[in-house]
């Protein structure tokens, strides 16, 4: 019987630790800055520093290419193709932002992690019943200057392509009048695929596409806006892999 491969012994006694202890490291002082901030402002501070020693300690490089960002005070919706749970650390390192996501519900009992979710203006939602207080933290979440992130698909992708984009995420958008920036996430299976504990060192790219406007869209719209967001995301995701295939160094050690 054949032993794991080097990166699965890695990912278990020297990763998970590391980010274990990043994540009580870095959530202490985001948690007592709510005391001061009601705001989440210097809260995603300390994520974005707990994303960037994760991605650090893995050997993961991000590269932002696209259009500009949305400036600094404009509150949007990204929405992103969904491939690996490190999406989020490395959204968080390539887009200087203040950035919101939507989580299940169950998540705020975690602890550190759902607990700054819950404190920092997160929007934890029982996805069985969301009712109208998701449109509610919508609103808080524009005045306060931030901006959500959305996996419109609901779940990962397990071979790498975008799946279909649910149609709620962008009834949200229109609902609370945000527009929409599509962004493309490239190679995040190279980093840990869907199903495998197993992180390997690798290049993502991340794509900025222009906004698009919601302002006179219906509630009727939100389906025909699904499909051409999809289909911009996807476009930018299969780009971005040739980049990311072309700018690989000659010394990285892919995973098996």
């Amino acid at each position: 019987m054949s032993l794991p491969a080097y990166h699965w012994w890695r990912t278990v006694f020297y990763l998970i630790p590391a980010v274990t202890l990043f994540t009580i490291a870095c959530g202490i002082p985001s948690l007592l800055s709510t005391l001061i901030d009601r705001r989440g402002h210097m809260a995603h501070r300390w994520a974005r520093r707990w994303a960037r020693l994760i991605l650090a300690t893995t050997g993961v490089t991000v590269e932002r290419a696209g259009a500009a960002l949305p400036a600094p005070a404009t509150s949007v919706v990204f929405v992103v193709n969904h491939a690996s749970i490190y999406d989020i650390p490395v959204l968080f390192t390539a887009l200087p932002c203040q950035l919101r996501i939507i989580a299940k519900a169950a998540l705020g009992r975690v602890p550190f992690i759902g607990w700054h979710l819950n404190l920092s203006g997160h929007m934890l939602v029982d996805r069985s019943r969301p009712g109208a207080a998701i449109f509610k933290r919508m609103r808080r979440m524009a005045r306060h200057e931030a901006s959500l992130i959305v996996f419109p698909e609901g779940s990962r992708s397990s071979d790498g392509s975008v799946g279909r984009f649910k149609g709620g995420m962008f009834l949200l958008a229109i609902e609370s009048g945000l527009p929409i920036v599509p962004v493309s996430l490239s190679n995040m299976r190279a980093v840990m695929p869907k199903g495998r504990l197993m992180v390997c060192p690798a290049h993502a790219r991340v794509v900025i596409h222009p906004p698009v406007p919601t302002a006179g869209l219906t509630r009727d719209d939100a389906r025909a806006l699904a499909i051409e967001v999809q289909r911009i995301v996807a476009s930018g995701v299969s780009a971005g892999l040739e980049s990311c295939d072309a700018s690989r160094s000659v010394g990285e050690t892919p995973c098996p």
